[in-house]
């Protein structure tokens, strides 16, 4: 995955349920449409809830990666 193409990153690494969701909704809301958002989060729940998250706000998830124990996503913000 290329943390590149980001127009912004948050670490979320070490934070539980259900902050990596709202940390990802907030740091979303505050880019404008066709921008690119790349998470990194700990949380097991992160691999369901972040995507779940994304369909309801319909958002693209352009890549996830599990690595180990890192959940990285790549994000498109659509709307």
């Amino acid at each position: 995955m290329d943390k590149a193409k980001a127009n912004m990153s948050i670490d979320l690494k070490g934070m539980s349920c259900p902050m990596p969701v709202l940390k990802t909704k907030k740091a979303l809301d505050s880019l404008t449409a066709g921008q690119v958002l790349f998470v990194e989060a700990t949380d097991k729940g992160s691999k369901a809830d972040i995507p779940a998250m994304l369909n309801r706000t319909g958002n693209e998830l352009l890549e996830s990666e599990e690595n180990g124990n890192v959940f990285t996503f790549l994000i498109k913000k659509v709307k």
